[in-house]
């Protein structure tokens, strides 16, 4: 690995990885601890099916002994589910705390009156943090957008940190964006740094890293999309350096993945296909990784679409293709041939 370093002055840090829906899996976020994040959140579980005891979604809470301190995230609309949830927590799953989905945009969370939903609902959110945060000993977080509409003049997060907190939260996430802009746009940190929370979006160096803890009020940031990406971005943060890492180091971080995608669905026929399904899921977003050897400018803006380009072998370049293809050609190295409909 080469590194480019700029001096900064040391700092304790606590890096976590966002609850990421689907790719935010066990085998990824081991993946993630070996690249030096410190909390891990677990994929988003309906609250609803948690209390019908549905498989697939306590599933979603199995963690791995590497996660030392683990979360899991639910969305639940009401009082009474949202607090059974909690119960269940605090008597069945090894975790250290529980948040709820504020901040979901998706019509299917919010038409159900749960995700950013919530924030138009001021009154049930204080019912629900507030009957949950005291059933249960387990901290309770909570994430939310900055709103429900892109209009600033609507903005509603800067009126519910506090309130949350006065409910009963042990600490919110704030994603910079509103709920009507979904992923468009770059998140709004000046927003976000105004507040004593922990900040969520587009950090994919540790210079956006660092630039967002320098007012003081940011505890820390949550990296989601980043950490796709990038998984090193954890080390980076906390060495305050960019890695240029070598395409034969990010083959060794894809045979990580399969190793523990196969150790948790298990490698008969139907594990290495689940394996291989998650695999490909990740290669959407890590083929957007931009080599910082070949980066003129620094840092990096998570925006920035890969243009295309010619790597400095030819790993490097298959590994930046965009096409399903070489993605799952990339698979069979590790997995074996592909069925046949998934060509």
């Amino acid at each position: 690995m080469e590194d480019y370093e700029k001096n900064m002055l040391p700092r304790d840090l606590q890096t976590i990885l966002a609850p990421l829906t689907t790719v935010g899996n066990l085998p990824f976020r081991r993946l993630c601890k070996l690249q030096g994040c410190d909390i891990t959140v677990g994929e988003m579980a309906l609250a609803s099916k948690i209390v019908e005891g549905n498989g697939g979604e306590w599933a979603l809470f199995r963690r791995h002994v590497s996660e030392d301190v683990f979360g899991i995230q639910i969305a639940g609309g009401w009082p009474d589910v949202v607090a059974k949830c909690a119960e269940l927590f605090e008597r069945e799953c090894s975790a250290d705390f529980f948040d709820l989905n504020c901040g979901c945009p998706l019509d299917g969370i919010c038409g159900k009156g749960m995700g950013a939903e919530l924030l138009e609902k001021p009154q049930r959110l204080q019912e629900i943090v507030t009957i949950a945060s005291r059933t249960t000993s387990l901290p309770m977080t909570v994430k939310i957008r900055v709103g429900q509409h892109e209009d600033p003049s609507r903005r509603n997060a800067h009126l519910l940190v506090p309130r949350l907190a006065d409910w009963g939260a042990s600490a919110v996430t704030i994603h910079g964006r509103s709920r009507q802009q979904r992923y468009s746009r770059l998140a709004n940190w000046e927003y976000i740094e105004e507040r004593p929370v922990i900040g969520n979006g587009d950090v994919l160096s540790w210079e956006d890293y660092e630039q967002h803890l320098q007012g003081g009020k940011v505890q820390t940031c949550m990296i989601g999309r980043g950490a796709l990406i990038k998984p090193w971005i954890f080390k980076e943060v906390k060495e305050r350096k960019y890695w240029d890492i070598r395409s034969s180091e990010r083959l060794e971080m894809m045979k990580d993945f399969v190793r523990f995608g196969l150790d948790h669905w298990g490698s008969d026929s139907v594990g290495v296909e689940k394996t291989r399904s998650f695999f490909l899921e990740w290669q959407a977003w890590h083929c957007r990784y931009i080599p910082v050897g070949l980066l003129e400018i620094l840092p990096p803006v998570i925006n920035h679409r890969n243009p295309g380009f010619t790597g400095r072998d030819e790993l490097e370049t298959k590994l930046a293709s965009t096409q399903a293809d070489d993605w799952i050609k990339l698979s069979e190295m590790f997995l074996g041939p592909a069925p046949p409909d998934l060509k």
